[in-house]
């Protein structure tokens, strides 16, 4: 009787534990202060995959499946309470793999400490190349190279009428930003278009008076800004009560976003932007069918329609779920090795590492035209006409 009775024990005790989402993703990210507008992608992105992923029966290792955990810190947008808590991650919490935060600059630091622990980090939230320059091997990025950014948008430009002859490189001081400035800087002296001015401001900056002077002065055909979404959403606003009238501008975020153009309103119109992803029903995925049904479950679910951002963070943990199951393993070196042999389908986008750790998607130009987003260039060429030259701020 005693023999049954710790027989029924130990088999409670190990269903308990096989119950207990064994397999844990840790992530520190912006859910308060300057940057949570945009960290609240990657936490609920995260979470929505992490659902799905265990509603399917969660990670194939050997002869069973087990469930993922998700622990998600608050870095309150402070980039050095970031890197404390990822050591915390992976030296207290001990969980098993390592989600990154929004933005180069907090991945560049923080994937500092999965290569000295040697925890394997997969971020969709920093494309900054200095992120992957480094010779480091547990980082991987599934956000393009910073530096091709803009190549898109200086491709279009080459193809409206008049073109464009003259533009203005605005650019803040943090990695991403710094690694766009170098990427466009090289593809506009590609082009017979000369650049008038090249500035680099503060990421804190919230008054452009002073380039805008410059640039409406020099009269610049075309602007391109790489910066955040508060320092843009400043910079139109001020171009408007300044009356500096290009014939397009185009930024490297928020015009993708839901929450950039109700800000704007009307003043949105004509905005160029890019991204490396687009909801459609083409791009296939295991777990949510396609891009197109995730976005809509999505917004049903968070009350926002999702962008790149989140879509790269879903891309994140599929690929960790991926590595796991061709690994067969939940040792963090073997996970490795499988996150750099990846190659797969998902709603994001193809998935395969290069051998820096990063991934190479194309941007599709984007603009907005009365209210809505719509694609207007990509790899294969004009998609939409756009609206182009803008009209002056009086006769919008």
């Amino acid at each position: 009787m005693k023999t049954r009775l710790l027989c029924a024990l130990v088999t409670l005790l190990l269903s308990s534990k096989l119950s207990a989402a064994p397999i844990e993703l840790g992530a520190s990210v912006q859910l308060t202060g300057q940057f949570a507008n945009t960290g609240r992608y990657y936490g609920d992105a995260y979470q929505f995959a992490v659902d799905k992923i265990n509603a399917a029966g969660g990670v194939k290792v050997g002869n069973s499946r087990e469930k993922l955990s998700l622990k998600i810190l608050d870095s309150q947008s402070d980039v050095n309470l970031s890197v404390r808590q990822y050591v915390q991650l992976v030296s207290q919490d001990k969980i098993n793999f390592l989600l990154g935060p929004f933005a180069s600059d907090f991945a560049l630091a923080d994937s500092a400490i999965s290569e000295k622990y040697n925890v394997p980090m997969i971020q969709g939230g920093g494309a900054s190349d200095q992120i992957f320059s480094r010779g480091y091997k547990f980082i991987f990025g599934t956000l393009p190279p910073a530096t091709d950014y803009f190549q898109s948008t200086i491709d279009l430009m080459s193809q409206l009428k008049p073109a464009p002859t003259t533009v203005a490189l605005l650019y803040a001081d943090d990695a991403f930003d710094v690694s766009v400035a170098e990427g466009t800087r090289k593809a506009v002296g590609k082009t017979p278009v000369k650049t008038v001015l090249d500035q680099r401001y503060s990421s804190k900056a919230s008054d452009f008076n002073s380039m805008l002077s410059l640039i409406k002065n020099q009269n610049v055909d075309a602007i391109l800004v790489a910066g955040h979404e508060t320092e843009i959403l400043n910079f139109i606003r001020q171009a408007k009560s300044l009356n500096v009238n290009p014939k397009m501008y185009s930024f490297t975020v928020g015009v993708p976003s839901a929450d950039f153009r109700a800000a704007l309103g009307s003043d949105a119109n004509y905005a160029f932007g890019m991204t490396s992803w687009v909801p459609s029903p083409a791009l296939k995925d295991e777990y949510f069918v396609n891009a197109e049904q995730f976005a809509n479950e999505y917004k049903k679910r968070f009350g926002y329609e999702p962008d790149y951002h989140a879509a790269s963070a879903v891309a994140d943990v599929e690929a960790f779920v991926k590595a796991i199951e061709s690994a067969n393993s939940l040792d963090p070196v073997k996970v490795r090795d499988a996150i750099a042999k990846l190659d797969f389908d998902s709603l994001y986008g193809r998935i395969r590492f290069n051998t820096a750790g990063q991934i190479n998607l194309p941007q599709t130009v984007v603009q907005i035209q009365k209210g809505k987003l719509v694609a207007i260039y990509g790899p294969k060429g004009l998609l939409e006409k756009p609206l182009y030259p803008m009209p002056d701020w009086g006769k919008r």
